[in-house]
């Protein structure tokens, strides 16, 4: 009695893959029976013929389916965006991206908080410098020489002009003092 042998898909012997020792092949092609090769044969055959009619089919559909696209309007420049659109909803629905969003966003407040803090900081030191009795000192100085320099002139005029009355007022302050010191 002759052992079951198993049919199409469920056969249990190996079939060499592409790129396999030829060796191996022929060896296999040698320990069948003449009815063992015309059934693989027939098998091949229809196993060929069904890639062909899936392939046959798979085209109709594509068809049908760039036909149904064109009554509807759709280009491929709408499916492009369809499909951003579809992709970016799937990236933002992640675990990850949701973390990483959510990381980034305390790291902005943190940051913005900082920056504030840091502002802050930055005012008060300016306003102790300015309170402070040097920077008085140096502001009273200079509104005193601003008051000497300008005169009763009004604020403003052109390099050439505060430069002249700087010298007349420091010329005149000379005088004076000359003055003082030979009436004494």
């Amino acid at each position: 009695m002759e052992p079951p042998r198993d049919q199409g898909l469920l056969r249990s012997d190996s079939i060499p893959e592409v790129g396999e020792d030829a060796a191996a092949t022929v060896s296999m092609a040698e320990t069948l029976s003449e009815e063992e090769r015309d059934e693989l044969r027939k098998e091949l055959a229809k196993v060929e013929e069904e890639i062909q009619t899936l392939s046959q089919v798979l085209a109709a559909k594509e068809k049908h389916l760039a036909e149904i696209k064109r009554k509807l309007g759709i280009n491929s420049l709408q499916e492009l965006k369809q499909n951003i659109t579809k992709s970016w909803q799937d990236v933002t629905s992640t675990t990850a991206y949701k973390r990483t969003s959510e990381t980034l966003s305390q790291a902005g407040q943190k940051a913005s908080a900082a920056f504030s803090s840091v502002g802050s900081v930055i005012t008060k030191k300016f306003e102790d410098v300015r309170n402070s009795p040097t920077f008085k000192s140096f502001e009273e100085k200079v509104e005193n020489f601003k008051s000497k320099v300008g005169g009763s002139k009004p604020a403003g005029g052109d390099f050439g002009e505060v430069l002249n009355s700087a010298a007349n007022a420091s010329a005149t302050e000379t005088i004076a003092e000359q003055t003082e010191d030979e009436t004494h």
